[in-house]
């Protein structure tokens, strides 16, 4: 736990010392680390594209998941991004994971477009959905953003869903 502690506050620290290359927070060659809060859809097919954070219970069943996200901006407010996560789901382990490109219209209306997969234990099939995402970036600082919006995610595979999920998100970045 110490280690854990000490992580947090070295990434904190180095946010807060870094300066963006530009002055701004999305200006080519920053980085982008995010975390998501997700709520809404149902059961495992919400929870099988999650980077987030999550926790789920009903009756004896809980579903908590874990993951972030990280991004480079190629460009003035287009990042390239990547997410990873674990969901265990009654003792069901779910690994998944997230490619795609964020862009900040006018550095402050974030659009999402994304392919999130999982790879889910014992499944004969695995999920794959391509995500769309829009909000708005209410920056608390030079390095710290606030993102609540909505999601979509589109089942690519009908065997596995062919139901897509809504979601209203309340996301977390860093900025450096």
């Amino acid at each position: 736990m110490k280690k854990l502690s000490f992580v947090i506050v070295a990434i904190f620290g180095l946010v807060f010392t870094t300066q963006a290359q530009d002055g701004t927070q999305t200006s080519q060659g920053s980085w982008l680390i995010e975390a998501n809060t997700g709520f809404g859809g149902d059961g495992l097919s919400a929870h099988s594209a999650n980077t987030g954070f999550s926790l789920v219970s009903s009756g004896d069943t809980t579903i908590w998941g874990i993951g972030g996200e990280g991004g480079y901006f190629i460009a003035d407010d287009l990042a390239l991004k990547v997410g990873l996560g674990y969901t265990d789901f009654d003792s069901l382990s779910i690994f998944t994971y997230k490619v795609g490109a964020k862009y900040y219209v006018i550095s402050t209306i974030p659009v999402q477009v994304d392919i999130t997969g999982a790879s889910i234990q014992d499944a004969t099939e695995n999920p794959l959905w391509v995500g769309l995402q829009g909000g708005y970036a209410i920056f608390l600082s030079d390095h710290i953003s606030i993102e609540p919006g909505v999601r979509y995610n589109l089942s690519l595979n009908d065997d596995f869903s062919d139901e897509g999920i809504f979601e209203f998100r309340i996301g977390f970045a860093l900025f450096f």
